[in-house]
């Protein structure tokens, strides 16, 4: 095995690689700071990536032999680093432009229901609005529309939010070995759905809620229950037959209202859990809790909550490190702000005080 390495720098901050890295993985290795969003690739799915284009990037220069840059924005998810390569993300005007029409396109169709959906506070596509969005739309045309479908006992499916990222897909495809549901018809009749209307039974399916990254995916047992900023999620595992146990409750109080699987800090499931322990064990007794879950300050989950309570840290920074001296809580006006002359008091002026007793005369 060769212990040859790339090196490669992202938004002039430099890293190794091994050959056949992709640009989006060098850019993680490094940090947030500089590793581009995606909504259709997802590290632990074959194939996945390529589809939703929000993760391009320029390279300003191909390779230490070859340093000519490329013609166009490439998709970082799909192409591999070479030795040399210097790729420019958020430092790229180009890049920033294009990421904001693929958001505009992306919301094309996207209904406006996040303060009834349950996807909002984890919802991907409304990050990315946030952060490349714009105010409004340009698009005046009616927005496709579909009923909502049921896909068995446990999830449903709203297509109306779809952005056909795949990855559902793939999930079931690649984890249950079942290919129950995919794409149908093309162009802007694509949807996901199932032939025949059929329910899809497998005991990992469950999983497909976890890797969507929007609303279009819910969970049938945990619909309008609470909102997830309202309830505190906990690590917590339990002796699975099935899978590895090793799950997230989000509980309020000592309910535990929802199961889900343990997700790393770019959004990716951690284990696969089946359907046993995220539908069907709703109580605490059946599972061991090791602590709170680790969620980052920028997240809506961790607002509101005591420091500690989620795996926040309260910040030790203070005004006086901020404003450069200690505050005055009891302030001076006169000998701050210049404007009053110091040795005039006006509760002790007859009648209301105006100009003239500020005036030059008193000086």
């Amino acid at each position: 095995m060769s212990d040859q390495m790339f090196k490669v720098t992202i938004d002039n901050k430099t890293i190794e690689v091994p050959p056949g890295t992709t640009i989006l993985n060098a850019a993680r290795m490094i940090g947030p700071e500089v590793a581009p969003p995606a909504m259709c690739y997802y590290s632990k799915l074959k194939e996945s990536g390529g589809k939703c284009r929000t993760c391009l990037v320029e390279v300003s220069k191909g390779s230490e032999k070859d340093p000519r840059p490329m013609p166009k924005l490439v998709a970082s998810c799909r192409t591999t680093v070479m030795d040399g390569m210097e790729v420019k993300n958020f430092t790229s005007p180009k890049v920033v432009e294009a990421r904001k029409g693929i958001v505009e396109m992306l919301l094309i169709n996207h209904p406006l229901d996040c303060p009834v959906c349950d996807q909002a506070g984890e919802c991907h596509l409304q990050d990315l609005s946030y952060e490349h969005g714009t105010e409004e739309t340009r698009y005046d045309f009616n927005r496709r529309t579909f009923e909502k479908e049921d896909l068995g006992p446990y999830v449903q499916l709203h297509m109306n939010r779809c952005i056909l990222c795949y990855r559902c897909v793939f999930t079931a495809n690649q984890l249950t070995g079942k290919r129950e549901h995919g794409v149908l018809e093309r162009g802007d009749h694509a949807e996901i759905s199932t032939l025949l209307g059929k329910s899809l039974e497998s005991e990992f399916i469950g999983n497909i809620i976890d890797v969507c990254p929007v609303g279009a995916l819910t969970d049938k047992t945990f619909r309008f229950k609470n909102r997830v900023w309202f309830t505190k999620p906990v690590d917590a595992h339990r002796d699975c037959p099935t899978c590895s146990g090793k799950a997230r409750l989000w509980m309020r109080g000592e309910e535990v209202f929802r199961v889900t699987a343990r997700k790393d800090q770019w959004g990716e499931v951690e284990d696969w859990i089946c359907n046993t322990c995220r539908f069907e064990k709703k109580e605490t007794k059946d599972w061991v809790v090791e602590g709170p879950s680790e969620i980052s300050r920028a997240s809506v989950i961790s607002q509101g909550h005591y420091a500690g309570n989620v795996g926040t840290e309260k910040p030790q920074v203070f005004i006086d490190k901020i404003i450069g001296k200690q505050p005055k809580l009891l302030l001076d006006i006169h000998s701050i702000s210049d404007v009053n002359k110091k040795g005039v008091t006006l509760s002790k002026i007859d009648g209301p005080a105006h100009s003239d007793d500020f005036g030059l005369k008193n000086k």
